[in-house]
């Protein structure tokens, strides 16, 4: 067989060869854009661009490495930086500290002279294992990107992807919401009416150098990249698999930096799957050509605007008392409903097969159960009566006990942030934003996991062209859902594991707006 490569190779041609057709499934707009701002000040951009290898060998066996890159931008007296790690977060969960985002600003600002609301860091949310001198090897790849800036045209543009993800979100017949994880089983497929929206956009940064050649590429997409790999191997997961892909089919020594979206509620397609071995490959694959085909397509020009926008926000915390007692109390009433059964698992799958197989004649043959009735017995009858009784007995408790899984793994969610909520005296949470312009390419940032109807209305209503929108960005602060999804509290994770009350949302949109018209 092939190799991908290859195939890629045949596919694509060298950089800027052929004619690829236009992207026809991104979301389109429901309404006229507003006016476009001011940009801002143009001038000769310079960049440099480094990746250092980050992938802890000890833990788990390497599937493919973890890389930490950085891109340096330069403009006359800005200078930004942009970081992407192969992590699961910017401290507060997985394997990179609380003092990562800190102490690799103090040391760029120290050593290269980069003040620290100019570097912006952003994790893939994969949840590969990261080395322990991570701290020290985004420094390496930050200063090599310094050392190597070469002056440089830019061009921003949109993919799209809409195959390799799924809202996780199921949208319940009784009003309730609930979401696809491993941690929990999916409700009855007849209670399911419907789910929510994903988001297919690819935004793309190209900066290529004066010769034509592409130096870096930047691409926004928004899902969880957790599909993982055959034997369970570190992985970089979908966004390594596609960044190899945009690496490998452009010039040597190029570098795809990927920057997540609002995949707060965005798994990978077929997430659950039982009957194929789950492996990111081909799903990376996917999103790399088609990340390649609006590559393709960008006209970079000289004289770019370069603007750095960082504030800070500050954000209610909630109070979940009253939805931590309504599940304990749920949880109570759960318990209470299991009822009593004579059946145990053997005989249950026994049972469930039999019945299934054959609604009329269940526990033998036709023949038998003719022969009864011409004799005026009822002997199969009233077993399959009472073995049917059982059946859905027991099946009501497997129900149940599903429910209650659900209840107790979102009710242990929403006790552990009530716990820091109350711990830090409800002062509200105090968060980093920031606003990057290259261009016409334009990303806002956000510490938390992100659902995708936030980023969707934040591209709706943003003034400019094209604004992506990137969560997981200089620092972790756990989910994010919109004041709705908030309402479903305790239903899934997303509106579990979730710090802020519900006001959070509007303030952010406002924050946004704020930033946007300012670049």
């Amino acid at each position: 067989m092939m190799r991908p490569v290859l195939l890629l190779y045949f596919a694509f041609g060298l950089p800027g060869c052929g004619e690829l057709k236009p992207s026809t499934n991104s979301p389109a707009p429901i309404a006229p854009p507003p006016t476009l701002p001011e940009p801002a000040k143009a001038g000769a951009l310079f960049a440099g661009v480094a990746k250092v290898e980050i992938t802890n060998k000890k833990i788990l066996p390497l599937n493919d490495p973890l890389f930490v890159k950085a891109l340096v931008l330069k403009n006359g007296a800005t200078t930004a930086v942009l970081i992407t790690v192969d992590a699961v977060a910017i401290g507060e969960i997985g394997h990179i500290g609380n003092d990562y985002l800190g102490n690799v600003r103090a040391r760029v600002q120290k050593e290269l002279k980069i003040a620290p609301e100019y570097v912006t860091i952003n994790a893939s949310h994969c949840h590969g294992i990261v080395c322990a001198d991570v701290g020290e090897k985004t420094f390496e790849a930050v200063k090599i990107a310094t050392e190597n800036m070469v002056p440089v045209n830019v061009g921003g543009g949109v993919g799209s992807e809409s195959r390799v993800s799924e809202n996780r979100r199921l949208k319940l017949k009784s009003g309730k919401e609930v979401d696809v994880r491993h941690a929990y089983a999916l409700p009855p497929d007849e209670e399911v009416a419907s789910v929510g929206p994903i988001d297919p956009q690819i935004g793309i940064l190209r900066l290529d150098k004066k010769d034509g050649q592409t130096l870096a590429v930047v691409y926004n997409f928004a899902c969880h990249p957790i599909m993982g790999v055959l034997g369970d191997g570190n992985t970089a997961d979908i966004v390594g698999f596609a960044s190899k892909v945009i690496e490998d089919n452009l010039r040597a020594g190029a570098v795809a930096l990927f920057v997540q979206g609002c995949g707060g509620d965005i798994n990978p397609v077929r997430y659950k799957d039982v009957h194929q071995p789950r492996h990111a490959e081909p799903l990376g694959d996917m999103l790399g050509l088609s990340a390649l085909q609006a590559i393709r397509k960008i006209t970079c020009r000289a004289d770019a605007p370069l603007k750095v926008l960082n504030e800070t926000i500050q954000l209610p915390r909630a109070d979940h008392s009253e939805r931590i007692e309504a599940l304990i109390a749920e949880q109570a009433r759960l318990v209470k409903s299991l009822q009593g059964t004579s059946l145990n698992f053997k005989t249950f799958l026994e049972l469930a097969g039999k019945y299934n197989l054959s609604k009329e004649f269940p526990s033998y043959s036709s023949h038998l159960y003719l022969t009864e009735k011409a004799q005026g017995r009822s002997d199969l009858l009233k077993l399959d009566d009472t073995n049917r009784r059982n059946l859905r007995a027991y099946l009501s408790n497997i129900e149940v006990m599903e429910q209650i899984t659900r209840v107790q793994t979102n009710l242990a969610l929403l006790q552990k942030h009530q716990a820091a909520n109350l711990a830090a005296g409800r002062k509200p949470l105090e968060v980093e934003m920031t606003a990057l312009c290259v261009g016409d390419f334009i990303l806002v940032t956000f510490p938390g996991e992100l659902t995708v109807e936030i980023g969707l209305n934040v591209k709706k209503t943003s003034p400019h062209k094209s604004t992506f929108v990137a969560g997981y960005t200089n620092g972790y602060i756990y989910y994010t859902p919109t004041a709705q999804q908030l309402r479903n509290v305790g239903g899934a994770q997303e509106d579990s594991d979730c710090r802020l009350a519900p006001e959070w949302e509007q303030l952010f949109y406002a924050k946004v707006t704020e930033l946007l018209k300012k670049l």
